[in-house]
């Protein structure tokens, strides 16, 4: 299956490492006008060295005045994936107020403003395009000393009901995905003991963990006519972790 994005213009946030680095380098391949945001110049550097054609945009999610700025310099946008997030491992009863604040406000509220101002646009137009949201299976499977970071995906998942329901009418089509434990070059390093890998991969029926690959593949559908009828879902990439 060939997925074009012929004169189509994207934004991919956390776009400086893992899911978000190559899938702009795989939009780029499928012929979009790529905008890749990051916070860190120097992974915006590389990646415009491999790929000169990109678009970078330095910016702190975290930051909403810089936030609004960034975005609204790019112009118009068809395809937009909100891919930024953080994780701060905490056990529940030393979560603190600052930590859950800091995951909520990247991982729900910049989502939420960036793609206000970008969506704003689209109506604005009368173009429609495709939002996709990067979720996580941790909205759905409760992960141990993860309270912040399963609390934003879990509203997350739920705000991004709203936009499909809100924004399906201006032909603004908003997904997730949500995937488990992603082989990118912290998950390798975060799991390569066997002592620890191995209790998850046996709930895993497939027996791997996802590649970066596979969410990429993923996402690039949902943005695409292909997905033309599909709408307001969070799509669970796996290897079928929750029939077990």
């Amino acid at each position: 299956m060939e997925v074009k994005f012929d004169g189509k213009r994207a934004l991919v946030t956390g776009a400086g490492k893992g899911i978000g680095r190559d899938l702009a380098k795989a939009l780029v391949k499928c012929s979009a006008e790529v905008f890749a945001l990051s916070r860190t110049q120097e992974d915006l550097d590389s990646l415009v060295q491999e790929y000169p054609g990109i678009h970078p945009v330095q910016c702190d999610l975290a930051d909403p005045e810089a936030t609004k700025a960034a975005v609204e310099s790019v112009g118009p946008i068809d395809l937009l994936v909100n891919n930024a997030g953080i994780i701060i491992q905490e056990s529940f009863l030393d979560v603190t107020l600052d930590t859950f604040d800091k995951v909520m406000n990247v991982n729900v509220r910049s989502v939420m403003q960036v793609s206000q101002i970008v969506a704003k646009g689209m109506v604005e137009r009368g173009t429609g395009g495709s939002i996709v949201n990067v979720s996580s299976l941790a909205s759905k499977s409760a992960v141990k000393d993860t309270t912040s970071y399963c609390a934003s995906k879990g509203a997350l998942d739920m705000m991004s009901k709203v936009m499909a329901l809100e924004l399906g009418p201006h032909k603004i089509r908003v997904n997730t995905v949500n995937p488990t434990i992603v082989m990118t070059d912290m998950g390798i390093k975060v799991w390569s003991d066997p002592a620890k890998s191995g209790p998850m991969l046996a709930r895993i029926p497939l027996g791997k963990f996802v590649e970066v690959d596979d969410v990429v593949h993923a996402i690039l559908f949902l943005l695409s006519d292909k997905a033309a009828m599909v709408n307001g879902i969070n799509l669970p990439i796996e290897g079928g972790f929750l029939t077990s």
